[in-house]
C-alpha cells in the first residue's frame, strides 16, 4: 500500500471518527500527493513530499508563535506531527553523530571549508530520518572541533 492509499485510509477512518482536525491534515497531505503524482506523471517520491509538508508547517508554527497566534501556531504543530506518523523514525542523536563522524573519516574532512562535501555525503546516507538544519548544526560542530 502506497502512502497515498494509507492516508486515503486514514483520511476515511478519522471522517468516521468525526476528527475534524485529523481530517483536514490528511486531506491536505492527500492533496499535496495526488498533485505531487499528477505533476510528475506518477514517478515521485512521496516521502520526499511528506517531509516539504512537514516542515511546511513547522515553518508556519513558527511565524504564528512569534507573531503571537499561539492557537494557529498549536494547529499547524498538531497537523505537523500528524505528517511525521508517516515518516520513517527519526535517528538519535547519537546514530546522526556515528553518521556523522564515519563521512568526515572517510572523507578526510578537517574544517569549516569541507562542510558542503560533508553535508552531501551524510544527507544521502540519514535518507530524511534527520531535518537538515539538525545535520548541518551536528556536521559544523563537529569540524569546528565540537563534540
Amino acid at each position: 500500500m502506497s502512502i497515498l492509499e494509507q492516508v486515503q485510509a486514514d483520511t476515511r477512518e478519522a471522517m468516521k471518527a468525526g476528527d475534524k482536525t485529523r481530517v483536514a491534515a490528511l486531506r491536505l497531505v492527500a492533496n499535496a500527493l495526488l498533485n505531487e503524482a499528477k505533476d510528475s506523471g506518477g514517478d515521485f517520491d512521496e516521502l520526499a513530499v511528506l517531509r516539504r509538508e512537514r516542515k511546511r508547517r513547522v515553518e508556519a508554527a513558527e511565524a504564528f508563535a512569534e507573531g503571537g497566534h499561539e492557537d494557529r501556531a498549536a494547529a499547524e504543530r498538531a497537523e505537523a506531527e500528524i505528517i511525521s506518523a508517516y515518516l520513517p523514525a527519526e535517528l538519535s542523536d547519537d546514530e546522526l553523530a556515528q553518521i556523522v563522524d564515519d563521512v568526515i573519516a572517510s572523507n578526510g574532512a578537517a574544517g569549516p571549508g569541507d562542510i558542503g562535501k560533508v553535508m552531501g555525503a551524510v544527507m544521502g546516507r540519514v535518507d530524511g530520518r534527520a531535518d537538515g538544519k539538525r545535520v548541518n548544526q551536528m556536521v559544523r560542530g563537529r569540524l569546528a572541533g565540537g563534540a
